[in-house]
């Protein structure tokens, strides 16, 4: 009976039916362009490949390769053929990638020849039986001519994509992200940021990680608009392809904006541009203020990746009054603040932040025990129970956490904090940074020869 949740998130077979002509895709580096029927053909035509392939409902397409236009219409070919898309993260080493190929056991692995010798050295590691073919995305992948079967009956938790996290607290944990999550999250995006067809955003983070896809591809695609894919971040090229392109919204993290301003195009006029949106992590005061005097708009936002990510909507005016805060949880989802006892807090108080709305994930991948950790009896999701991702302050009332976090050193894009330090010294935290605020009083020149004191932090 009705009202039912739609079953299925393929806004591009809508758009290609309706108005196939609107451009859903530009690469940033070529210039060429993908209407919406052409990205609908390419997706049938890749899910006429996986079909081929023996690829069947359930099973894992993984892909290890940079961004590029591909992985558009190879995510709506396993949506449509009931497979799940595993986007790889190529930073990282052969044994960290083994763990994560072990836990998501693909059926096949897409890759691109430049990350070829890292792919091949993962699945050594893996030792997985069956072991998964490589098909090469640069020689392998032939004109297809065969026509898609028709798609399987799937259902709206059915899971679309593993989004494996960083691992920086633990074993790397595989996110599922159903066809729910998908659609409640574009709804509740496009509606509070005002996302429409007219739109034109970019993407400069990672497919392996949500803000590739879920930011603004998988919104912006609901809506009609258009995404410019670059398959790299370049801050020197950066304003130069905001404007040639009209881009309207922006979003990247903290990073990404304290590069480009160090670039000769910062200050440039981008007429077409409405603002920039910040997440990932906390934006440092001098960047957000350097953006403003430059003459741009500028918000922050707070997500992650089990729930939205997108979960708080603002406006440039209260971004302005309210420096520092995030705004208000976007529709759909609800939020609360509670202490260590589990007893809610109320305004102005300092309390753990958790999340409920249909733009939850479907749980962790073969972890039910770890699923139930972060889940408390009323299906609301507890994000520090998660991860150690630095809370923002909200309208409602969360207090901006203070202290030392790790995050493996390849994540380091994703973070901008006063300080970070190499930890090339201290046992057992190879390849982590550990990343500092001035509110604990460690100062940027701080030496880290005496590697105790920051243990004992680390403790803390």
């Amino acid at each position: 009976m009705f009202p039912v949740t739609p079953a299925v998130f393929d806004p591009v077979a809508w758009w290609a039916r309706v108005d196939g002509a609107r451009i859903a895709l530009i690469e940033a580096e070529s210039g060429r362009r993908h209407s919406y029927h052409a990205l609908h053909l390419d997706a049938e035509r890749w899910s006429a490949r996986l079909a081929r392939w023996g690829i069947a409902q359930g099973d894992r397409v993984a892909i290890l390769a940079q961004n590029r236009a591909e992985f558009i219409p190879l995510l709506f070919a396993c949506i449509r053929r009931g497979a799940i898309l595993v986007p790889l993260n190529w930073r990282l080493s052969p044994p960290e990638l083994a763990r994560v190929l072990r836990d998501s056991a693909p059926a096949t692995i897409l890759g691109e020849d430049r990350l070829r010798t890292l792919g091949e050295q993962a699945l050594t590691v893996a030792n997985l039986q069956p072991t998964p073919e490589w098909r090469d995305l640069d020689r392998d992948i032939a004109i297809e001519h065969d026509v898609a079967p028709p798609s399987p009956a799937r259902a709206v938790d059915d899971t679309t994509m593993l989004l494996y996290t960083s691992g920086s607290t633990g074993a790397p944990k595989g996110v599922m992200i159903p066809h729910r999550q998908l659609l409640w999250n574009a709804v509740a995006t496009t509606t509070a940021w005002r996302i429409g067809a007219d739109d034109v955003g970019p993407i400069v983070t990672p497919f392996f990680h949500t803000g590739g896809w879920n930011v603004f591809t998988t919104p912006m695609l609901f809506r009609g608009g258009t995404i410019v894919l670059t398959n790299g971040f370049d801050p020197d090229g950066y304003f130069d392809m905001l404007e040639q392109f009209g881009v309207t919204l922006a979003f990247g993290v903290p990073t990404q904006l304290a590069m480009v301003r160090e670039t000769a195009s910062w200050g440039h006029p981008l007429p077409a541009l409405r603002t920039f949106l910040s997440g990932g992590a906390p934006c440092a005061q001098r960047i957000k203020d350097e953006v403003r005097r430059a003459g741009y708009r500028f918000r922050e936002g707070y997500g992650l990746t089990e729930c939205g990510p997108n979960c708080f909507a603002t406006t440039d005016q209260t971004a302005i009054e309210k420096d520092g805060t995030v705004g208000w949880p976007v529709p759909f989802l609800e939020m609360r603040l509670r202490d260590p006892d589990a007893r809610d807090v109320g305004s102005g108080s300092v309390g753990e932040l958790e999340l409920r709305g249909p733009q939850l994930f479907g749980g962790y991948f073969r972890a039910p025990t770890l699923t139930a950790e972060v889940m408390t009896v009323d299906g609301t999701y507890d994000d520090f129970a998660a991860d150690d991702h630095v809370s923002l302050q909200t309208l409602d009332g969360t207090k901006r956490f203070e202290g030392v976090m790790l995050v493996r050193a390849e994540d380091t894009s994703l973070v901008v904090t006063d300080a970070v330090f190499n930890m090339p010294h201290l046992p057992g935290l190879q390849g982590f940074v550990l990343v500092a605020y001035h509110s604990i009083g460690i100062s940027p020149n701080a030496n880290l020869a005496d590697t105790v004191a920051f243990q004992q932090c680390l403790k803390a």
